[in-house]
């Protein structure tokens, strides 16, 4: 069967693009891929490789409710961390992070929430165990 299509990119609805993209250029170290004065931001790794993450705006925002049904997370992102887990996680709040109230398996990823309320996962890489 033939590739109808490629893979480029995750977008993330929120309320102020720039702001959430650069919580998570700081986080990952990526770079800006992306902007338009429609409030698109993208980011990705250097060399602007895909895929990347996108932020888009959105008015009336409403944030997920995590682990609660109310208003489901529909999406999370996992990141590998080359550090510890409470070192990872103690660096995410710097930035903005809150841990999760729930936290299903702390030994081996910590659930956060970035600073507008979708959740994301710090991870411990695979060769961690």
């Amino acid at each position: 069967m033939p590739v109808v299509s490629q893979y480029v990119a995750t977008v993330i609805d929120c309320p102020d693009p720039r702001r959430l993209a650069g919580f998570y250029q700081a986080l990952t170290g990526w770079v800006v891929t992306f902007e338009n004065d429609d409030e698109v931001v993208a980011i990705g790794p250097a060399g602007g490789t895909f895929p990347d993450i996108s932020f888009q705006r959105v008015e009336h925002y409403t944030a997920p409710q995590w682990p609660g049904p109310g208003i489901p997370q529909q999406f999370h992102l996992d990141f590998f961390t080359e550090d510890d887990l409470d070192t990872a996680q103690a660096a995410a709040q710097v930035l903005g992070a809150t841990p999760a109230e729930h936290q299903a398996q702390p030994d081996r990823w910590r659930v956060m929430i970035d600073p507008v309320g979708h959740p994301f996962c710090l991870c411990k890489a695979p060769d961690e165990d």
